[in-house]
């Protein structure tokens, strides 16, 4: 039976692989070799596939293939020009990456067909997401503009140092925050009341998504900046186990996992890098038992390394188990308390017929004995 990790945290290089921590232990669960990815080159594909863009040394453009059991590519897709941000639909079937002459390729997986090319913008593509529904793809760029192409609220980061909340339907600036530096890339809480901002000074700055908070209000804020920094530019940041952590990546080559509500670092990821380009997360990874020595993600080698973490991150599924076992006893011992009551309470209607039927027999007998006196 394939069984989950609950959550990975993938990190990519233009000097180095693509690696896999297990967030709760900080350990290496796997490399993905053969990819030098620029800023925003690595994405999800679905559940089952990982793309980075490639930078290779003749500037051909190209986008690699991975899943999640072995740490070699397994499809090269060539492009007509370097790439850079990546996004995917949500069950993997479509791929879109932004080229630097502002172009973007919507690009069939896993066989890396090239279905539509078009162009979005007049200078390279900077960033592109899809939206929760997966209905919209909206695109950023180095000429300042932003394509939607047929999704609900947008929210943008800008060179000049300003994050901008946007409506789509109106096309409708809602909202300018001013940060006191340029911004490489956003996070928003689940609640959507907060985002993170990623600095190019090292720090990580909060604020509020829609009004100031009272916090910010007093102190005549517009974000807060935690205290701990980077000692580079923060290239990613993505949220963690439900919105209480938040997980940055930096050029130094640093992973930090932070404690939202406090504003702390809590854990340091190896640092196996030079440097970081982009940084996502991973959830509901299905692991298939194999047994080649080519595996990226082994389920029963990460438990014995990560020890304890791992054994608490698969608790849940062990306890659905148990539970799911002791429930299908508690139904069948519930089916045979039902059966045995209900015979009890037939041999008890059958006792008081007999009862009744003897009760009515004896008050007959003495009826005929009185009337037998009485003549």
């Amino acid at each position: 039976m394939a069984s989950f990790l609950p959550e990975i945290v993938l990190t990519s290089s233009p000097d180095g692989p693509i690696i896999a921590y297990d967030p709760c232990s900080g350990a290496i669960i796997a490399h993905f070799t053969g990819s030098r990815s620029p800023p925003k080159g690595l994405t999800l594909a679905g559940k089952g596939l990982i793309a980075a863009s490639h930078i290779s040394a003749t500037g051909a453009g190209s986008i690699n293939l991975y899943n999640w059991w072995s740490s070699a590519v397994f499809n090269h897709l060539p492009l007509p020009e370097p790439v850079a941000p990546l996004a995917a639909t949500l069950d993997g079937a479509y791929l879109f990456a932004g080229g630097l002459s502002g172009h973007i390729y919507s690009v069939s997986l896993p066989s890396g067909k090239t279905i539509q090319t078009f162009p979005a913008h007049s200078k390279s593509v900077s960033c592109l997401e899809i939206n929760d529904d997966g209905s919209l793809l909206i695109s950023g760029s180095d000429d300042g503009s932003i394509v939607v192409a047929p999704i609900f609220q947008l929210v943008a980061t800008s060179p000049d140092g300003t994050c901008k909340f946007w409506s789509l339907p109106q096309g409708l600036l809602l909202r300018t925050v001013a940060l006191p530096c340029p911004m490489a890339g956003l996070a928003i809480d689940p609640t959507e009341s907060h985002f993170y901002a990623a600095g190019s000074d090292g720090s990580i700055y909060i604020g509020a998504t829609k009004s100031p908070t009272r916090q910010l209000t007093k102190r005549n804020l517009q974000v807060i900046k935690w205290r701990e920094k980077h000692g580079g530019p923060v290239v990613s940041l993505a949220m963690l186990n439900q919105g209480r952590n938040l997980v940055s990546g930096s050029e130094d080559g640093n992973v930090w996992i932070w404690e939202v509500e406090k504003g702390q670092v809590m854990t340091v990821l190896g640092n196996e890098m030079v440097s970081i380009s982009d940084l996502v997360m991973a959830r509901g990874v299905a692991n298939s038992r194999g047994s080649s020595s080519n595996m990226g993600i082994n389920m029963e080698e990460w438990r014995e390394k990560s020890g304890l973490a791992a054994r608490e991150l698969s608790r849940p599924v062990r306890k659905m188990e148990e539970m799911k076992e002791k429930l299908g006893v508690a139904v069948k011992d519930r089916s045979r308390a039902i059966d045995i009551l209900e015979s009890a309470i037939g041999a008890y209607e059958r006792l008081l017929e007999l009862i009744l039927k003897e009760a009515k027999g004896g008050t007959g007998n003495k009826s005929g004995g009185k009337e037998r006196e009485s003549m």
